[in-house]
């Protein structure tokens, strides 16, 4: 029989389920200069990396000879150091003749209506950089084309979870981009981190999923979701609205802009009369109306997702309530959608958070404007643009403005061109500025005010203390 060095499991462990894709840690593991446990190992035995190194070697009758135990405490002290290790940057992609991005989008079920239109901007600015022979890579001095290799999640946060696993460790993409929000983003988050794979998250804005520990997450294209309702609340607050009911749906886009209003509004003594949370596959809402109908609110909010929305719209039309101020969070971001779902009587005089195209950023450092990327893209897809198209779009374009600055086009030098960029790189969202988990704290929405044309549909203009002429807000016509 042979002796053989055994480094410690976790080491091993770590590296076989990251893919392989850090040799840099396994050689920190070689450098140690003492062996965790001397073992023996029977004639014709093969060594697996896949499987835990001491549950293998149980496995195969192997006994252990000697434990060095004051060794092995010396170990212990290391883990500082091997903790440290898992934040080494990848081999650069010097050599890489395409990069492969990785990302799923929802043909179906809940989340469709937001991540179609997403991915079908993302796939314009796949098209818009392969026209000019790909994306230009600062560090590698040439344009390198770009592979998106995409999945159907069919909204399922268990089936995206196994199809972002898939992306990492079968079709061993670049770089990651998350599907729309934060239900489908939040089951990227520890794959990427423990591959060191650095993910884009596009509409993930919950804020549980950004972390000092983790810099493998960038959010693109709006900011975390305890920023969105802001203005909401100064507007409350302004028009002196101390009787307010907030139905929200459970989970962390719908649950941070819940509490940072509940929050403001109890800070300033006007504690919510009620504060209900639902599920997010909520569609019914008579009975939460009934018991709104008792309290008598003078403003309802209604956090959810834009199903949850054209439910809560429906039934509080056919309802008897009529509160004075009616807010929901989708109508601004997918105009079209609600207004065919919900029609002009249930929309007409409700707020919404005001985005692109809607409110135009005319200065941009990168990319189109909404102008131009309006014209051109609509030579691919038929109807009015919304938010989410130019949303995907913006995520290419961060990607984009990174690889073109970035001193070593591997995952932290993107990551830390990125932190470079932020407060300065301006797109037709806005300012994109970020804070050092990677969390969105520019492109920040406004509050608008939907009204009924002429035409029998409905317009968005922007409302709210400071806003432009024009901007006057109408209370008390929701029904009317």
């Amino acid at each position: 029989m042979k002796a053989i060095v055994v480094f410690p499991s976790i080491i091993l462990n770590w590296y076989a389920e990251a893919g392989n894709r850090q040799p840099a840690l396994a050689s920190v593991a070689i450098l140690l200069p003492w062996p965790a446990m001397w073992m023996s190992r029977p004639a014709g035995a093969q060594s697996n990396s896949r499987c835990g190194v001491a549950g293998y070697f149980c496995a195969k009758g192997v006994k252990i000879r000697r434990v060095r135990f004051r060794l092995l405490a010396r170990l212990l002290l290391f883990a500082p150091v091997l903790s440290s290790c898992s934040y080494m940057d990848t081999p650069t992609l010097s050599r890489t003749p395409v990069i492969t991005i990785g990302t799923l989008y929802a043909q179906s079920g809940q989340f469709a209506a937001s991540s179609l239109p997403e991915f079908a901007g993302l796939k314009f600015w796949v098209s818009q950089v392969d026209q000019l022979g790909g994306v230009y890579v600062g560090a590698l001095r040439r344009r390198v084309r770009v592979r998106l290799v995409s999945y159907n999640d069919r909204s399922s946060a268990k089936l995206a979870s196994s199809l972002y696993r898939r992306l990492l460790t079968v079709d061993h993409v670049d770089f990651l981009i998350s599907d729309f929000g934060s239900v489908l983003t939040e089951p990227a988050l520890a794959l990427s981190m423990r591959s060191h794979v650095l993910l884009f998250d596009q509409t993930g804005t919950g804020p549980g999923l950004f972390a000092a520990n983790n810099p493998y997450i960038v959010l693109c294209d709006l900011p975390t979701s305890t920023v969105w309702p802001l203005p909401l609340a100064q507007l409350l607050l302004h028009e002196h609205f101390h009787r307010v009911a907030i139905i929200y749906s459970r989970n962390e886009f719908d649950g941070a802009q819940d509490q940072t209003v509940a929050g403001l509004l109890t800070q300033n003594g006007y504690p919510p009369i009620a504060n209900i949370s639902v599920d997010t596959s909520e569609l019914h809402y008579s009975g939460y109306l009934s018991t709104l109908k008792r309290l008598n609110p003078d403003a309802v909010l209604e956090f959810g997702y834009q199903g949850n929305d054209i439910a809560f719209l429906n039934e509080l039309l056919k309802s008897s309530v009529r509160p004075r101020f009616v807010f929901t969070a989708f109508p601004g971001q997918l105009h079209q959608l609600l207004q065919a779902t919900v029609g002009t009587a249930g929309l007409s005089y409700t707020f919404s958070y005001a985005v692109p195209p809607k409110v135009v950023h005319r200065s941009v450092t990168t990319g189109l404007t909404e102008t131009g990327f309006a014209t051109r893209f609509l030579h691919l897809k038929s109807g009015p643009v919304n938010f989410l198209n130019i949303a995907g779009y913006n995520t290419g374009l961060i990607f984009q403005a990174a690889a073109a600055g970035a001193s070593t086009f591997s995952q932290l030098g993107m990551r830390a061109e990125l932190n470079a960029l932020s407060g300065n790189l301006r797109t037709l969202e806005g300012i994109f500025r970020i804070n050092a988990e990677g969390a969105q704290t520019g492109e920040t929405p406004g509050i608008c005010e939907l009204f009924p044309t002429k035409d029998g549909s409905t317009t968005i203009r922007s409302v709210g203390p400071g806003s432009q002429p024009g901007g006057q807000i109408k209370l008390g016509g929701f029904g009317s």
